[in-house]
């Protein structure tokens, strides 16, 4: 048994996938969802402005110079437009806002915590990984680390370990590396794909992934499951924090906003539709466990046998 599609996307997605094919209505929705982004963040507290202006002024030359790995092969998928830019996340201008779209696109998790959603999302989460996850890892992967943002909170969690932060975009990574130097963290970066790491078998206990794989085409987000159960020990445990396909506030969202979200989101629908416990399970895993750990978000986490 394959973990392929299982189910078609409804009417409304339909409709919004046929407007979405239309460049020019694909192209107004990306700058709808970016404009209300910023202005949502600025409403909120969020210096998203300011902010980015204050990154656009350095001279990122020498992080980007510890961080890049020149051989590297980009996947097909990968350079696509996304997140409302037309070079994806191979761009400066996706990093320098990484950091503050997530405080903007999280603060409406829980409406009481306003800007202070991402840290929120962020702590729900590791209190599943402390709660099931046992004894402590000493040897950690976080893949698609993007800025940082997940490497830096997993060190906080686990300050005795050693951590590596992967991310597919360079810009990102450097964006890690500068922070890590503003923190004094001793992180391993690595500029690499996730299907293809180049890391040595069984050489984790933990690997987390955060808000990657609604991300991704489905038949990546398999041959990254098998990349994952090489690099992780017999008894590893491979974390997951994502969107969950079975809220309620995805079922019952306008479609206009669904429009705006899928504008952004190119590979959605192949998510929502991913069987993902059976692609776990394909993969090498036992069967995973799922945890609603807010009202949009579920965190599975799946152990290599042994």
């Amino acid at each position: 048994m394959t973990a392929a599609t299982t189910t078609t996307p409804g009417l409304a997605s339909r409709l919004v996938n046929a407007i979405l094919g239309i460049k020019p209505l694909a192209d107004l929705a990306k700058h709808q969802a970016r404009q209300m982004m910023i202005k949502r963040a600025e409403r909120i507290g969020v210096p998203w402005t300011q902010e980015v202006k204050t990154l656009q002024a350095r001279d990122w030359t020498q992080e980007l110079a510890q961080v890049q790995n020149p051989q590297i092969s980009y996947p097909e998928y990968y350079l696509r437009p996304f997140h409302a830019y037309e070079d994806g996340n191979l761009s400066w201008q996706s990093a320098l806002e990484l950091e503050v779209a997530a405080s903007t696109v999280h603060a409406g998790i829980w409406p009481e915590a306003g800007a202070k959603g991402d840290a929120k999302l962020r702590q729900s989460y590791h209190d599943i990984l402390k709660a099931q996850i046992s004894p402590q890892p000493q040897e950690i992967l976080d893949l698609a680390c993007a800025v940082g943002l997940s490497t830096f909170t997993l060190q906080e969690i686990y300050p005795q370990s050693q951590i590596t932060g992967l991310d597919l975009s360079p810009y990102f990574l450097a964006v890690a590396n500068y922070r890590a130097q503003q923190r004094q963290a001793h992180i391993n970066w690595l500029h690499a794909a996730a299907e293809s790491t180049g890391l040595p078998d069984a050489s984790f206990d933990l690997v987390s992934i955060f808000l990657m794989c609604h991300e991704l085409p489905q038949s990546a987000t398999r041959k990254i499951f098998t990349e994952m159960q090489r690099v992780l020990r017999p008894g590893g445990h491979l974390a997951i924090m994502d969107m969950n396909p079975q809220s309620e506030i995805y079922k019952k969202m306008p479609p206009y906003i669904l429009t705006l979200l899928k504008s952004t989101e190119p590979y959605l629908d192949q998510y929502f539709a991913l069987d993902i416990e059976q692609t776990l399970v394909e993969a090498g895993f036992q069967a995973p466990t799922i945890t609603s750990n807010t009202p949009r978000h579920r965190t599975i986490i799946a152990q290599v046998s042994g």
